[in-house]
């Protein structure tokens, strides 16, 4: 009998379903449901509900149950074989918190299928409503618990990024700062990860290593809950915190009330989530240091693997424990399509193969013209006033200006990936803009390395079934090596690869001096 094992993605917008066949080695199922769409009554706008505050961004933890539900009702509509899942496990928006009172563990333990999930929850939340990593609000807190840890290079070293809003523990401490009373009721706290997989396995869920380096909570090293981290953030927080695990884990069998209310296998084992960035990494094959995988979209992401624990003393790099082991670094350039289509809307080019036409009538190096496209306040590195700055580069060249912008982005990502000291020996590229050829070039040519391209449409939630798939082979006392485990879910584009050739990779060995000279006399001005 076929072995299938299911995977799924709590993201901002919507909850995917992935289930794959892994004996036959293929995905045999999928399924997305937008939140607004599916579930208007929450009144939500790509998944955030409103506030008078644009710095504030929650949603709803009972949004994401309904959805659980409905994503369930819907398989058994389209008759999923649900009796065969043989292991559940999942990923979710990293960084969001679920705040629970002393009844949450009962609750958990009684689901009753006569009812919904939102019906058995009702009365079990010190928090009606869950801040996401979208939440800005918290900058106050950042910059205490940052200066009671010793400073920036400290709270990096420790728990693998620097204090960021979006991060969990900044978020807990506003939560006990501005709600004491309803902070001293909490009798736990989850992620949006922990809180789904606690569902499925109708118990406190543990949270994983990969997304609890996500909270500048856990030792990034020893992988444990940071004393010093905790008593930052809020009194007697250890005690409302889960145990942590590895992503994959098995919990135990799934809850009663999937097998009684959708016909799911009783014998289905729910595993630990992780985040959905921990998890994309794995849905893109990046189970070996040296690998990268780089998502070209409206941010640019670099995602690179370690064997060892590297993190970045500027603290613009954030460090999570990888689910495949060893550690993930990400990376985000916050202008990436949104700069390159800045700089084809201003010399009015036509499309991108026209775009790429005039970077291919270019040499590389572009004769040692540099731009910073920094068209907003940029993340890597810490630009607070945006502004697009010219080096030795005629601003009335458009091709120049179209090599400049690809250019720009290929040599920031060497130099601010250059903390991790792995040199990549294959990047997967993927996102819109990895259809560029010409792109892609320059990015083998600055990077020294082979690129292949890769198109997953769901990432997270194919990486939540291979998580399950491996957390089953753990406990069946077989277990499967991830490359063995991933291959033929994740192979690249067959004739996409693309390699880097060796004269312009000198060129841009010389040119990535002068940009990072340049990049620091203007972060100087600023």
């Amino acid at each position: 009998m076929a072995k299938l094992f299911l995977g799924l993605d709590s993201s901002t917008q919507s909850l995917s379903a992935v289930l794959i066949d892994l004996d036959a080695r293929k995905v045999v199922y999928e399924k997305s449901l937008n939140y607004d769409q599916a579930l208007p009554r929450y009144k939500t706008r790509n998944g955030v509900l409103p506030n008078r505050d644009p710095l504030v961004k929650h949603s709803s933890p009972l949004l994401w149950a309904d959805a659980l539900d409905l994503l369930f009702a819907q398989m058994k509509r389209d008759k999923v074989a649900l009796g065969k899942i043989v292991a559940i496990s999942g990923s979710g928006q990293q960084h969001g918190s679920v705040y629970f009172n002393e009844k949450a563990a009962d609750v958990l333990a009684n689901l009753d299928p006569k009812k919904s999930l939102v019906e058995n929850l009702r009365g079990v939340f010190t928090r009606k409503t869950s801040p996401i990593w979208m939440d800005s609000s918290t900058t106050a807190d950042c910059a205490k618990i940052r200066k009671q840890l010793g400073g920036v290079q400290y709270t990096v070293t420790r728990t693998g990024s620097d204090t960021f809003e979006r991060f969990t523990g900044p978020q807990i401490r506003k939560f006990y700062r501005t709600e004491p009373e309803a902070y001293t009721r909490t009798a736990g706290i989850a992620l949006v990860s922990s809180f789904m997989a606690s569902l499925l396995a109708g118990k406190i869920a543990p949270i994983d290593f990969g997304d609890g380096a996500g909270m500048n909570l856990m030792d990034i090293r020893k992988k444990n809950w940071n004393h010093d981290a905790l008593k930052a953030t809020a009194p007697g927080l250890v005690k409302k915190l889960p145990p942590l695990a590895d992503a994959g884990h098995v919990i135990g069998k799934v809850s009663p009330y999937f097998a009684g209310k959708y016909g799911l296998n009783p014998e289905a084992l729910a595993c630990v989530w992780t985040g959905d960035n921990p998890a994309s990494v794995l849905g893109l094959g990046l189970t070996k240091p040296g690998l990268v995988a780089i998502s070209l979209g409206t941010s640019d992401t670099y995602f690179g693997t370690m064997e060892k624990c590297q993190t970045d003393a500027n603290g613009e790099g954030h460090v999570f424990a990888s689910p495949a082991g060893g550690y993930l670094s990400l990376i985000c350039f916050k202008n990436g399509s949104l700069a390159r289509e800045k700089i084809r809307e201003h010399y009015k080019i036509s499309d991108w193969k026209k775009f790429g036409e005039l970077v291919a009538a270019t040499p590389p190096g572009n004769n040692g013209a540099i731009l910073l496209p920094w068209f907003e306040a940029e993340i890597v590195p810490r630009v607070n006033k945006p502004g697009v700055r010219r080096f030795d580069l005629d601003e009335k060249n458009a091709a120049a200006n179209c090599r400049a912008v690809f250019e720009a982005q290929m040599l920031s990502m060497r130099l601010h990936s250059q903390w991790m000291q792995v040199a990549p020996h294959c990047i997967y590229a993927t996102g819109g803009a990895s259809n560029n050829r010409e792109l892609l070039q320059i990015m083998a040519d600055v990077m020294h390395c082979r690129v292949l391209r890769i198109e997953i449409s769901k990432s997270a939630a194919l990486g939540a079934a291979l998580l399950a798939a491996h957390g089953w082979s753990v406990e069946s006392g077989k277990p499967m090596k991830w490359e063995k485990l991933a291959a033929g879910f994740t192979a690249p584009v067959a004739g996409s690869e693309i390699l880097p050739d060796k004269k312009a990779a000198k060129i841009y060995d010389k040119l990535l001096e002068k940009y990072a000279l340049c990049e620091s006399d203007a972060l100087d001005i600023i």
